[in-house]
């Protein structure tokens, strides 16, 4: 039985990939803007940042061509493709780096050359904020990338990551808006962020932003890393939230004049499709939230105690993004944590099948998208001599599901649309 589960479970991942492979999403995008970017006679300039900018890039020049007069997209390290006239720099997520902060420079120095008679595509997918560091200075990146660290560890959610990350740049939180004005901006968008948040999707460089530096702040407390991170960091929130720095452009500001933003795919769109894959596999397939959040293992134990009440033969989905607060020395990533909780929590009596994935292939800084689980796995993860239980407890969920062979390896997806979870009752 589980094994018939288990293949289910691999046929309802591949249906969310396909649903979120960027090429038709920008086609469809481009048809639908109140600009025809085919015809249009403005100089075309196409910048970008994110998981998914490679394949973003790639179809805008299948579909533009000659057209492009200019084009830089910063993407993760594996996450080119082949382009012609949109240069690719590859850079580190979700830890800032140098080249990082080389490519956004240079994106901003080429944006400042653009007057009102050009346009600018701007394509923006998830894992774009931590690709594009700028930091204000004195701010340095090294003191950036501490404190990135920090957050990641505490458990910050996106949304509070991206707060923070606005209030240290020069880039994000509708800077790049900024920067470009007055040329016309049409921002495509894939979101990796519960409910599409424009200033929140890869810190929203082309958004206006509502959060302040006393929010900014406010995370910092609220994750118990106020005292830890850099000074200068510090200092510049406290400065900002004094009314001493600028705030980053809000919503009203003229720079968002001649801004477009379009969301050409979302977490619903993956949601959609497993959900039909599921029903085309003869389950009945319930939908529990496109916004599934929290710390992994919690939300975990929750869906595993959901789906042992459902009948037989049912499915039961969800997308969204949960959280890790990181305690331990070992390797993982959110869904792979949410997975090996799972299975600490399955018997044989309960014929379940847990999967849960990441859409853009990466799951944490591993090589696997997330896992598959199965009332077996503790017993075959244990034969390499780890308990489970420690495994979990040191966040090295990689390692103890690498032994089960349960591992989800998808490669680089060149799309990013958050997480896809199912429990498969048999």
């Amino acid at each position: 039985m589980a094994e018939r589960a288990r293949d289910a479970a691999h046929a309802i991942w591949r249906a969310a990939l396909a649903a979120a492979d960027v090429p038709p999403l920008i086609d469809r995008a481009l048809d639908r803007l109140p600009i025809d970017l085919r015809q249009s006679s403005a100089r075309l300039l196409v910048f970008g940042c994110g998981k998914a900018g490679g394949s973003m890039a790639a179809a805008v020049e299948r579909a533009l061509g000659a057209r492009i007069a200019d084009g830089l997209v910063v993407v993760k390290d594996g996450y080119t493709v082949p382009t012609e006239r949109i240069v690719l720099k590859e850079a580190s997520h979700p830890v800032p780096d140098a080249r990082g902060q080389t490519a956004t420079e240079e994106m901003v120095r080429r944006v400042h050359s653009a007057g009102a008679d050009d346009l600018i595509v701007f394509l923006v997918s998830g894992g774009g904020s931590a690709l594009t560091p700028a930091p204000a200075p004195p701010i340095t990146l090294a003191e950036e990338q501490e404190t990135t660290r920090l957050l990641l560890a505490a458990g910050a959610t996106i949304n509070e990551l991206n707060a923070v990350r606005k209030h240290l740049s020069l880039f994000k939180g509708g800077q790049f808006a900024r920067a470009a004005a007055p040329a016309m901006l049409v921002v495509l968008v894939l979101s990796d962020v519960i409910g599409d948040p424009l200033d929140v999707i890869a810190s929203g460089p082309a958004a206006p932003d509502p959060t302040t530096f006393a929010d900014a702040l406010s995370v910092l407390e609220r994750r118990g890393v106020g005292a830890r991170v850099p000074a200068a960091v510090r200092a510049r929130l406290e400065a900002g939230a004094r009314g001493e720095v600028p705030e980053t452009p809000k919503p009203g500001d003229p720079v968002f004049k001649r801004v477009t933003h379009v969301v050409i795919g979302n977490n619903a769109l993956v949601v959609e499709a497993a959900t039909a894959e599921a029903r085309r596999l003869g389950y009945r397939a319930e939908v529990l939230t496109h916004g599934l959040q929290g710390e992994a293992r919690e939300v975990a134990r929750d869906l595993v105690a959901r789906a042992r009440r459902l009948p037989p033969g049912t499915c039961l989905i969800a997308g969204g993004e949960t959280t890790v607060t990181v305690r331990g020395r070992g390797r993982g990533g959110r869904c792979q944590e949410f997975a090996l909780a799972a299975a600490l929590e399955l018997s044989a009596d309960d014929h379940l099948v847990v999967l849960a994935a990441g859409t853009d292939g990466s799951d944490g800084p591993t090589d696997a998208a997330g896992a598959i689980t199965d009332a077996t796995t503790i017993t075959r993860g244990e034969r390499t001599g780890r308990a489970a239980a420690a495994a979990l407890d040191d966040n090295d969920a990689y390692t103890f599901l690498a032994g089960a062979g349960d591992l989800v390896v998808s490669g680089p997806t060149n799309t990013n649309l958050l997480d896809v979870y199912a429990v498969l009752r048999d």
